[in-house]
Order: C-alpha cells, then sequence, then structure tokens
C-alpha cells in the first residue's frame, strides 16, 4: 500500500489529521528532501523513519521500492511541499505501484496552483495548468501554444526568472492581457496581484520577488 500525502505549501496548520495519522502509522516515509521533512516532522512529533526520494534518484530507486510495497510494505510518499507528482517526484512510482497491483491512495490537501487560481479572479471553470516552462529547448513553442489557448492557463515559475517570464508572456500575449502573479501562499507575506501583464511586470520590478512563483494567465 503507498499512500501520496500533501504537505502544507507555507502554513502548517494545513495538512490535514488524516495526513498526520497516516504519516505516524506507516513503516517508512519517501520524501524529496529529508532535511526538509524531517523540520514538518519534528514540528508534529512524527516519528517514522524518512527515505530519499527525489527527481534525481528515482528512476534508480523505483523498482526497488515497488518490490517492498509488493512484498507488504506499507509506506507514504510526501514532497517538500504540496501534493506528490505535481511538478514533483511521485508520477514515475504511482504508475509503477499500479502496474505491479499495488494499491495507491492519494489524500485531498496543499497543491500551490489551486489558491493561486481561484484567488485569481480569472475564469476557473476551464483552465490549463502547465506548471515549469522548460528552460530553454521548446519554451517559445510552449509560451506561443499556451498565449492562444481560449481559456485561463496556469504556470510556476522561480522568483528569479519572474521579470524574464512575465517579458515572454507579454511577448506572445501583449501587454494588455490580464494575467495573475500569486507568492508565499498561505505564508505571512502572500502576494495575490491581477493586473494586466505589463503593469504586474512594472510592479514586480521595483521590488525583490521572494517565494515560490504561481503565474495565471487569462485566455483570449
Amino acid at each position: 500500500m503507498l499512500y501520496i500525502i500533501p504537505t502544507p505549501i507555507g502554513n502548517l496548520e494545513d495538512i490535514t489529521l488524516r495526513a498526520l495519522r497516516i504519516l505516524k502509522e506507516v513503516s517508512v516515509v519517501l520524501a524529496e528532501d529529508t532535511r526538509t521533512s524531517k523540520r514538518l516532522f519534528d514540528h508534529f512529533g512524527i516519528k517514522t523513519p524518512l527515505r530519499s526520494f527525489h527527481a534525481h534518484n528515482e528512476h534508480a530507486v523505483v523498482e526497488r521500492v515497488v518490490d517492498e510495497l509488493a512484498s507488504g510494505a506499507v509506506m507514504a510518499l510526501i514532497s517538500d511541499a504540496g501534493t506528490p507528482g505535481i511538478s514533483d517526484p511521485g508520477f514515475l512510482l504511482a504508475r509503477a505501484c499500479m502496474r505491479r497491483g499495488v494499491r495507491v491512495e492519494c489524500l485531498p490537501g496543499p497543491t500551490a496552483f489551486v489558491p493561486a487560481l481561484v484567488a485569481s479572479g480569472l475564469p476557473c471553470d476551464t483552465f490549463h495548468f502547465e506548471g515549469f516552462l522548460p528552460h530553454k529547448k521548446g519554451r517559445q513553442t510552449r509560451l506561443k501554444y499556451l498565449s492562444a489557448l481560449p481559456h485561463t492557463f496556469v504556470l510556476y515559475e522561480s522568483p528569479f526568472r519572474l521579470i524574464k517570464c512575465l517579458d515572454e508572456l507579454i511577448a506572445v500575449c501583449g501587454p494588455e492581457r490580464l494575467a495573475c502573479v500569486a507568492r508565499e501562499l498561505s505564508k505571512l507575506h502572500e502576494e495575490v496581484i491581477t493586473l494586466p501583464l505589463d503593469e504586474l511586470k512594472a510592479h514586480f520590478s521595483k521590488k525583490e520577488v521572494k517565494g515560490e512563483i504561481v503565474v495565471v494567465v487569462a485566455g483570449i
């Protein structure tokens, strides 16, 4: 049995009671960064052993983990923040478990793009989640595709690349396209601002940008 467990994206109160119970009951917790997860575990008094499972080792260890699960182990998978598998490690393990007949259960919980999308005020009845764009090859192709969508689309971006991303969006969508930048969601300095793209660039050019970034852009 594998539990996929979302963890808080900022505010530690956003973890569910069920998630806390399962994290204490399983035999092993697979974690993207054991140091980050240990801080969460220490806060809630969780003593379950942590094992590293991240983007750089998942291809190498996934079959061994599935072998253990198929033999009767009960484990949980967490990422540094949010729901594993959403722009984080998790998909390969979930797929391998399904193929081997290992039961997978994903708990509901935090993920950054949902509060950003809903709080943006942009239409969210239909939307496209893109996640992180390619850094180089294929980036412009994806941006041109996204700019022509009739519905809202959602990106993840680094604070260090936000201005570059806004410049690229202005180039393909036009300066007046409505968009939202959401950062530090659920934290003390949460900021969710919806403006035309050129005004968003002007706003964030005046300050040092920190925190994980979600960019939500209106469709045509």
